[in-house]
This record gives C-alpha cells, structure tokens and sequence, in this order.
C-alpha cells in the first residue's frame, strides 16, 4: 500500500489567518487544501500555532502566538473552561456570538443548495449561569475528592472546577455540597482502568421556578457502602433538596446513566413550569437545559406555526409533553408520540397534573404511528419535532411527507443536521415558509437551535 505523505508532521510550527469558525466551534486554516482546526481561534486572526493531531483528512493544532487578533476577542478570566471545551466563545464578545451563529446557519444551508432568509439570533440578557441540570465525574487526586469536567482529549483526566460558568450557581454549590459530604464518608469512586469502585458521576437538576433540587449518585454497583449515612449526609448538606436517586449504571459506555433508578430519599422527581404548564421531571427526563431561553424557544415555535384552536396537532419524539403540552391551549387537539414508554408515563401524567383534556400521549416508533394514522385518514394541521443532534431519519420525515401537514415545524439544537433534513423535504415538496430562526440556547458553546417551518408546495 502507497504510504500517503502528509502535508504537516506533528509539533510543527506555522503561522495563518483563520478563514472560519465552523459549527464544532474551531477555528479553520486552509493550508495549500489541507485543513488545520484550531480551538479558541476567531475568523481574522493571524496566529502563530503548533500541530499537535495528524490525520490524512486535517490536523488539530493549538495557537501559540496571536499575532493579529479579532476584534471580537475578549480575555476573560474561565480561560480552563477552553480545557474541557464547556465554553469554546468564552472569549468572544457576546454580540459576535450571536452573529457567529448566525453565519453558521447560512453557510450550512447554503452548503446543501438551500436560498433561505436566517432571521438574527435570539440572544440571552444574561448569557450565563444558567443550565438547570449537569453531570459531573468524581476523581481522587492526591487523596483528596475532587469534581470537575475531562480535558479534551485525554483519558478521563478531570480538570477540577467549583465556577462552570454556564451552570446555575445553586448547581455548582450543590455540587460542592455533594462531593463534600461523599468526601466525609471516604466513599469508594470506581476506576475504569481497574474496574473496581463504587461511584461514577453526581447529577444535580433543579428547578429554575420552583427551586426544587434532585441530586443523582451514578454508581458502578447496585448499592454502596454505608448507604444510609451517606445519604444522611448529602440530605443534612443541601438546602431545598427534594430527592437523592441512585443510577446503578454498571455498562462500559460512555452513557453517563441508565434507566435503572432507586430513590434514596425524598422524591421520585422533582417540579418546574414552562410556559405556565407544571411539570414533573424524573432523573431520564429529557428537558431542556436553559430554562429561560426554552419558553422563548417554545413560544417562538408556537407563533411560526401560527397556530390555530382548529388545529390537530401531531407533536412526534413528544418525550415528557414539553412542546405539545404548552401548545394545547391554543389547538383543538394535541397527539405525542414517543418510544421510550418511561417518558409517556410521564407525558400522561403531566397532562393530568395541568387537568388538560386535549391532548394524548402514545408509546410508538413515530414513523410507523404517523403511517397508522395516515392510513385511517388523519390529516393534522401542524406536526411538530424537536429530535436529538442526529436529527430525522428519512423514515420519519417520509411520514411527514406521507401525512402531508398543513405546517411542519422543525425545532432543532443542530443546524448541520436541519440543513441536511431540510434539503431532503424541499427534494420530496415541501418549501421553507419564511425564515430560519435561530435562538441560543447554548450561550458560550457552539451549539444553537433554531426553528423552521415547512409547508407542502400544493
């Protein structure tokens, strides 16, 4: 076989100008076609860097020097949130943030042929301290307990943090609080090298309305040792907790939990609201992180789906009923659907807390009950998604197309994926109505949702 020459070698030293930051949040440098990434490394600047990862497609690399630098660039003081990759915009100006995102949706879409309008980004007043849940991985070093977030490309190294910048601060308190008292207890933290230990992860959720604190204890093993007092401890720490959950995850994955859950103390779930409509939310509840932006995200939504009191509205990876919940007071009729049985349990019960009547939730693979239902002549007016990162598959988006809606409203939280699924839909007619929204969920990182709305073209 023709071994194939590289055009760096590792720990080489170049100097270029940045040409784009792309939707992973590098900075990117074309050498002779060849593509170099770079972290915390804006368009515009002209820097000195070293490689420092080689493969036949690009090269990472690190800035040693900035010669010229963005006039977006700001020095903030969490530089070791660029460790662990929590916050790669942590030294951009905030306003560039938002334009950055925006750029990014155009380039995406325009990249899969789409001619679209991107409405300017939904920004936040206060861009930080605001996720409402986080995990978090125990390590002992030196003896001594400690919490933190895994530097970027290493082996479970942790970096040890108390501020995470994006987290509530009561979050990163209760974590302290947390580690603290399993700290007291001396209590035995699982290797991955060994395979031998107790203790995985904390999780810390808490609810932005209503205060409510769940703390999960992500364990190796079905118990641990000293249960009781641990737990004693934790409880005795933390103000306005409501429930301590065990996580027995035991799987040699990168998942961080299982669906296997014992409640330890206080509450199975813990209670927040979005848009006015309570929830209950258990230690696999998929809610989304930013509460604030969230019920902009929603209303947003609702309003580009100009909604109607007419409408059947088909809410498809429904989960727990967040979107088709806060919707039903504006429709007639609200349909969920959603494969993992443990979050329509939770939908329905949901509905029944708020006392809504208009909308029912089924267990299903969403596909195959959009099919069903077209083929007992449904015709809903609005079928909403907001899926996971990987987006639609063209299973899903063929029962759209199959059930013909009036409007198709694509919520997303990963515009490369939307670009792709939207180019497939306008291949099999449908049209953007209007313009992509997007919303920063995600203030500090790359991410971003954004909304479309899709219409058939007859």
């Amino acid at each position: 076989m023709k071994r194939i020459e590289m055009p760096v070698k590792l720990h080489q030293q170049f100097v270029g100008t940045v040409q784009e930051v792309r939707y992973s949040g590098q900075g990117v440098i074309d050498l002779n076609g060849y593509e170099i990434r770079l972290p915390n490394a804006f368009e515009g600047e002209k820097v000195r860097y070293e490689i420092t990862q080689v493969n036949r497609y690009f090269s990472r690399g690190h800035v040693l020097e900035r010669l010229e630098a963005s006039a977006d660039r700001i020095e903030s003081d969490h530089g070791y949130l660029l460790e662990v990759g929590i916050a790669p915009y942590i030294n951009m100006k905030y306003a560039a943030q938002l334009a950055l995102k925006n750029k990014q949706i155009k380039r995406l879409y325009a990249a899969t042929g789409i001619d679209v309008a991107v409405a300017p980004t939904v920004g936040m007043a206060e861009p930080s301290h605001y996720r409402n849940k986080t995990v978090v991985p125990l390590q002992y070093i030196e003896g001594q307990l400690l919490t933190g977030f895994i530097r970027r490309r290493t082996r479970g190294e942790i970096v040890p943090l108390n501020d995470y910048y994006v987290n509530d601060p009561i979050i990163d308190q209760t974590i302290g609080q947390v580690r603290e008292a399993l700290a007291k207890h001396q209590v035995n933290v699982y290797m991955d090298d060994d395979d031998q230990g107790e203790f995985r992860y904390i999780m810390v959720r808490r609810g932005y309305y209503s205060g409510e604190i769940m703390v999960v204890l992500v364990t190796e093993t079905p118990e641990f040792t000293d249960e009781e007092n641990v737990v004693a401890e934790i409880v005795k720490a933390v103000p306005g907790l409501k429930s301590v959950v065990l996580n027995y995850n035991p799987r040699k994955l990168h998942a961080q939990l299982s669906g296997s859950n014992r409640t330890l103390w206080g509450q199975d779930s813990i209670r927040d609201s979005l848009l006015g409509v309570e929830f209950s939310i258990g230690p696999n509840s998929f809610y989304q992180v930013n509460p604030q932006t969230t019920e902009v995200l929603y209303e947003l939504a609702a309003q580009k789906a100009e909604l109607k009191d007419t409408d059947l509205v088909i809410d498809a990876y429904s989960g727990i009923g967040t979107i088709g919940l806060t919707v039903a007071n504006r429709v007639k009729q609200v349909l969920g659907v959603e494969i993992v049985e443990r979050a329509v349990i939770d939908a329905q019960a949901n509905k029944e807390l708020n006392q809504i009547e208009n909308a029912e939730f089924e267990v299903g693979d969403a596909p195959a009950k959009m099919r069903e239902w077209a083929q007992a002549g449904m015709k809903p007016d609005v079928i909403f998604v907001d899926p996971p990162r990987k987006g639609l598959t063209e299973e899903l988006m063929d029962a759209v197309i199959t059930m013909h809606p009036g409007r198709f409203v694509y919520v997303s939280c990963n515009p490369e994926s939307a670009a792709r699924d939207a180019h497939y839909l306008i291949e099999h007619g449908f049209h953007i109505k209007g313009d992509i929204l997007p919303i920063d969920q995600f203030p500090q990182t790359s991410h971003v949702e954004s909304i479309a709305v899709f219409e058939p073209n007859n």
